[in-house]
């Protein structure tokens, strides 16, 4: 098949034999106590491992960066070891996958924090919901975010830190790269806009003190594990969880120049999925380009036709799909074969078992 789609790429330290990512997505199925990677985890990722690059769902970089209940991290012995046999699997299957390092910040519970307070760059609430299981019952349900603390500057300098531990326990595991998730609402985010950063340090106010903390994230991360094993995730144009600012495309195409700098390998814009989404302008996907040379990445409500025409007009190198790899593990080999596609399950998206997660059949066990 003569695709875009299936052009290999040099991707930093890794080759991809094809442009067809899988998005990070949260399904909170890991092993408890201790959020902990696990044996179903390594099927599900595994079985997905014809994908051109996956990336993990987000996982957090400390006890007070997690915000949902049952998703993995990466600070602890064993949930390392967790991710090892995911890395092994995924390699096994002739796979390449990196891990989504994650900080939520305001977007969490009091339930994740011995004081009650998630963090966040001001105490400003997200008027936003998370998943969260409760203790007695065992049923997961949205619930509100509280207000959070405003963090001290030693705290935001030790939550650097964190991301630099998190990326060196993800290579220790096994992983091809990290992807710093700066998207979404979440504590990087949170930094980069002045809806939600009313900071009067060094960390906020001007637009280059608003972006201090992504770089310092970024850059220690490349000091750690390379640059080209470095890749970020933004989202310009979400809006939802109070994050509106009419800055904040000058901010990421500042934060592009300063990510080109470090020489991080992709950026991966996370577009909104839902029919009336704002729409991304071609000219600031022009803009990107201009201040960016590394790969671009996009995730949103892309399908095969509507990715191949991005890739070909040059606006990006690589499409990342999300919902249609949950039930299509062979996504690739449909998209090439022009076969049909599986609808998922939204009740099993959250928490579970195999249902709905290690159980949609791929196109030769369906005849």
């Amino acid at each position: 098949m003569n695709s875009v789609l299936f052009k290999s790429l040099t991707f930093g330290r890794t080759t991809l034999p094809n442009r067809i990512a899988m998005s990070p997505m949260t399904r909170s199925r890991t092993s408890q106590p201790g959020d902990i990677p696990n044996a179903m985890m390594a099927e599900y990722y595994a079985q997905r491992a014809s994908a051109g690059l996956i990336i993990t769902e987000a996982t957090q970089i400390s006890a007070q960066g997690q915000g949902y209940s049952f998703t993995p991290g990466i600070y602890t012995q064993d949930q390392t070891n967790g991710w090892k046999l995911v890395t092994d699997a995924v390699h096994q299957a002739g796979g390449r996958i990196f891990l989504q390092l994650w900080h939520v910040g305001r977007m969490s519970h009091e339930s994740f924090h011995t004081d009650g307070k998630p963090v966040a760059p001001s105490a400003l609430s997200p008027d936003a919901q998370v998943w969260v299981v409760d203790s007695e019952t065992g049923v997961g349900s949205m619930v509100d975010c509280p207000v959070p603390r405003a963090l001290a500057p030693d705290e935001i300098t030790a939550i650097v830190r964190d991301f630099r531990t998190g990326a060196a326990n993800a290579i220790a595991a096994g992983f091809d790269g990290v992807e710093i998730h700066g998207a979404n609402g979440y504590l990087i985010d949170e930094f980069l806009r002045k809806s939600s950063n009313h900071r009067t340090d060094q960390y906020g106010g001007s637009q280059e003190n608003r972006i201090r903390f992504l770089v310092e994230v970024a850059e220690a991360v490349a000091n750690e594990i390379g640059a080209d094993r470095t890749g970020i995730r933004l989202s310009p144009y979400i809006t939802q969880r109070n994050m509106a600012d009419d800055e904040i495309i000058e901010v990421i195409l500042k934060s592009s120049h300063e990510l080109n700098r470090l020489g991080l390998v992709y950026i991966h814009l996370s577009e909104a999925d839902w029919d009336d989404a704002p729409r991304i302008p071609e000219q600031f996907r022009h803009d990107l380009r201009a201040a960016y040379s590394g790969n671009i990445m996009v995730a949103g409500k892309y399908t095969q036709e509507s990715g191949e025409r991005m890739i070909s007009d040059g606006l990006v190198d690589v499409v990342a799909y999300g919902r249609p790899f949950i039930a299509n593990p062979d996504l690739p080999r449909r998209f090439h074969d022009k076969l049909s596609l599986a609808e998922f399950d939204g009740a099993t998206l959250f928490g579970g078992s195999e249902k709905g997660y290690t159980d949609y059949p791929i196109w030769e066990s369906l005849q």
